[in-house]
């Protein structure tokens, strides 16, 4: 668990393989999300062995809260024209603990080093269209038990404010577990009693990493 992140961070949830073409140059990029540099380093001897004919297999990843680690190659490229681009372009994306690789196959035509890298820039940005991305960040899980006759108010709340229901039992109340920001914590929780003039019980019951995608909540080791 990143319990020391207290801010969202933006990563690639699901990554993409896609395919681009410049000159007669075939671009694949794999873009996956990684979270130690070993991950990152097994994973491109993986693309290096299954693209094992190619004529490169150029990358960059960046990890940690604060892109502590960053790292890319060219692989034979010209100097500056393959890892340097997909770095940019992971960097402007703002995104975190991601790894693109692309690889070229030779079309015949040199391309020069503005050509290359346009080339390499455009197959990463085209690679992230394809990708499901995710703000992950630090939530407070609680324990809410509400009576039914201000279930309504509190659901409206809940979904004002954009707090994530993780579930809902009802017995002769109703219970339900939610999870919210951990820096506005207090501010829903104050908010919910609110809503219902104090008639609710509250109970912490941990810290967990989270993310939200298609309006599902995804929940974080």
């Amino acid at each position: 668990m990143e319990g020391y992140m207290q801010v969202p961070i933006k990563t690639v949830y699901i990554g993409k393989v896609s395919e681009t073409v410049e000159k007669k140059s075939k671009f694949i990029t794999t873009i996956k999300p990684v979270n130690t540099e070993e991950e990152a380093l097994r994973f491109i001897d993986e693309i290096k062995k299954r693209y094992r004919d190619a004529s490169h297999n150029c990358y960059a990843y960046v990890l940690g809260i604060g892109d502590n680690l960053q790292r890319c190659t060219d692989d034979g490229e010209p100097g500056g024209t393959a890892g340097k681009p997909i770095l940019d372009v992971l960097l402007g994306e703002g995104l975190h603990n991601t790894l693109a690789v692309v690889t070229r196959y030779f079309g015949g035509t040199l391309l020069g080093t503005g050509g290359l890298v346009k080339a390499y820039t455009n197959a990463v940005k085209e690679g992230l269209k394809g990708c499901k991305i995710i703000e992950k960040q630090m939530g407070e899980t609680m324990e809410i038990n509400v009576d039914y006759t201000d279930l309504g108010k509190l659901q409206y709340t809940l979904a004002e404010k954009k707090i994530s229901v993780l579930d809902t039992v009802y017995t002769d109340k109703v219970t339900l577990q939610i999870i919210a920001p951990i820096d506005k914590s207090d501010e829903y929780r104050e908010a919910v009693i609110q809503a219902t003039n104090g008639k609710v019980r509250f109970k912490i019951t941990g810290k967990q990493c989270f993310g939200q995608t298609d309006g599902d909540v995804i929940i974080f080791p």
